[in-house]
């Protein structure tokens, strides 16, 4: 535990797209690890369909992503929707949710189609993923300045 607190005080401050970002990755890195383990579960102990099992991973990283987002990454920021609280929850699961289409679809691909192993196209989409998650949530949920009141 010592290791993660060393290279989280590293970790720029979150008043700026820099420090977001690396911050972003250290939150996307263990919603990744919530997700894999998930998913390596239902696909290898469950014997669950890899298309399933992604969906499933997912969920679970999702709301990972959610808790970090809103208390450590983007917690500087004016949230976009914070008086509307049932508004930002539907907000940021419609961009989970097309985060999570474009995943399973990068998995079809991948898997499906390239013939590429599952665990190795899980990391793919999960990094390709990854910037287009941190972009829709600083620009849709935590902009700076609100237009809802």
């Amino acid at each position: 535990m010592g290791f993660i607190k060393k290279i989280i005080s590293h970790i720029p401050g979150n008043k700026n797209i820099i420090g977001q970002f690396l911050r972003y990755f250290v939150t996307g890195g263990l919603a990744f690890v919530v997700d894999f383990e998930v998913f390596v579960v239902a696909f290898y102990c469950f014997d669950i369909h890899y298309l399933l099992a992604n969906l499933i991973g997912l969920m679970g990283g999702n709301v990972v992503n959610y808790l970090l987002s809103i208390g450590w990454v983007f917690s500087s920021e004016k949230r976009t929707m914070e008086k509307h609280r049932l508004l930002e929850i539907t907000a940021f699961v419609l961009i989970s949710l097309v985060g999570m289409g474009l995943n399973e679809f990068l998995m079809y691909v991948f898997v499906g189609i390239l013939a590429i192993q599952e665990m190795v196209s899980k990391v793919g989409a999960a990094i390709i993923v990854l910037l287009y998650n941190f972009l829709a949530r600083k620009f849709i949920l935590f902009r700076k300045h609100s237009k809802i009141s």
